[in-house]
């Protein structure tokens, strides 16, 4: 894996695939700048270096150039996180910006404007490729985030570079904790599954049963595997049409030897709101009426139990509505079991947009091995995917 400490970069232009789709508030305020901070220790080795540092992104789903999903509203608070003032161009490619990287001294950071306010970025465009690649000597890939998107930016781009292509740290990190969990894990390895539906999970599941020991089910997607056992599930999240891939799971678990957990018990409402009346329940017998919200007290002791005793663990999705409080118990206390283990020498893992949000929430951040910048990402590499943002550099 060719990384950036392998080479001084002195002079260099380096164009680096960085990740800042960071949430922004009505006044364009980072909410939450992990993914920045993430980057930095790149981002500060090429300025070291010496290097003229050209960085590139995209922020949310524009349709066209839409001011509220302009980098420029992260250029303060990066040059902040630098200690340096960092420049910033109005677009990614033309003869303008390529005035500004022109003016580039060593050991200054320029930011290109918003790769998606162009359309050809998503398509993959060998054109607009080329035209970025013109910017620079060096092409590095530090965004996780997106490497399992084909587009110019993550993929395409590495062609223009056969010789000068590398993983920025943020990406080789990312990969070698992916590699520590699922090709020579510590046993017992158990993996924890949870957010609303099976449906954006099967592959994961499926994957992940030929790997670990232990396989926790939670979140919302529990409820279609209730059913699949014959259980009354109220008015809780269910996918009718995956009933029986909930059986064949069940009936897949049995056959290679995991110990499939699911949850046994419920916390549940009468309404999605904070005011709703509460009931707890076994998991198969949810009141009519009543959705299952979270697990409950038995449920939690369970999963606790078997996640104290793993010595690797890998996380992505939450076990209930965690953002409210009435709900956020089962979530909160897996984390807990989660960093007990991680205290007493398990390695753990966690990745996924809510379950990174949880572990903020619960300030957790510092209590586990690694937390991981890319949901998607993450799960196509558990199902044995090959990422191409990956690939173009390997």
């Amino acid at each position: 894996m060719k990384n950036i400490n392998e080479v001084s970069f002195i002079g260099k232009r380096v164009m680096v695939r960085v990740d800042f789709n960071v949430p922004l508030d009505e006044n364009f305020n980072i909410t939450d700048n992990s993914r920045i901070s993430a980057a930095l220790p790149t981002i500060n080795k090429l300025i070291s270096d010496g290097a003229k540092v050209i960085l590139m992104s995209h922020l949310g789903r524009p349709k066209g150039e839409e001011e509220k999903f302009s980098l420029k509203h992260i250029v303060n608070h990066l040059s902040e996180l630098l200690n340096i003032s960092v420049s910033f161009s109005e677009n990614c490619i033309g003869e303008k910006t390529k005035r500004e990287v022109k003016n580039l001294q060593n050991g200054e950071v320029l930011l290109l404007e918003n790769l998606r306010f162009h359309p050809e970025e998503k398509k993959g465009d060998l054109k607009f490729s080329k035209q970025l690649s013109e910017l620079a000597d060096v092409y590095v890939n530090d965004a996780f985030g997106t490497a399992h998107r084909a587009h110019s930016s993550t993929a395409i781009i590495a062609q223009f570079f056969p010789n000068n292509k590398y993983f920025g740290l943020l990406l080789k990190n990312e990969i070698d904790s992916l590699e520590k969990a699922l090709r020579d894990p510590k046993k017992p390895f158990t993996a924890i599954i949870g957010g609303a539906k099976i449906s954006g999970k099967i592959d994961v599941i499926t994957s992940l049963l030929n790997k670990v020991d232990n396989l926790i089910i939670g979140g919302g997607m529990a409820y279609t595997f209730a059913k699949a056992m014959g259980g009354n599930i109220g008015n809780s999240l269910v996918e009718n049409d995956k009933v029986d891939l909930a059986k064949s799971i069940i009936k897949k678990a049995k056959e290679v030897g995991v110990n499939l957990l699911l949850p046994t018990d419920s916390v549940n409402a009468d309404d999605f709101n904070s005011n709703a009346n509460i009931t707890n329940s076994k998991i198969t017998n949810v009141p009519n009426g009543f959705m299952g919200l979270d697990i409950g007290e038995e449920s939690i002791q369970l999963f606790s139990d078997v996640i104290q005793n793993s010595k690797t663990i890998i996380w992505n999705g939450p076990m209930g509505v965690f953002e409210m409080s009435d709900f956020e118990k089962g979530t909160k206390m897996i984390g807990e079991a989660i960093c007990k283990s991680t205290e007493n020498g398990a390695f753990s893992l966690i990745g996924g947009g809510d379950s990174v949000s949880a572990i903020k929430k619960f300030k957790m951040e510092d209590k586990v091995s690694y937390i991981s910048t890319g949901g998607g990402a993450m799960l196509e590499y558990l199902e044995g995917k090959e990422l191409p943002g990956v690939m173009a550099i390997q």
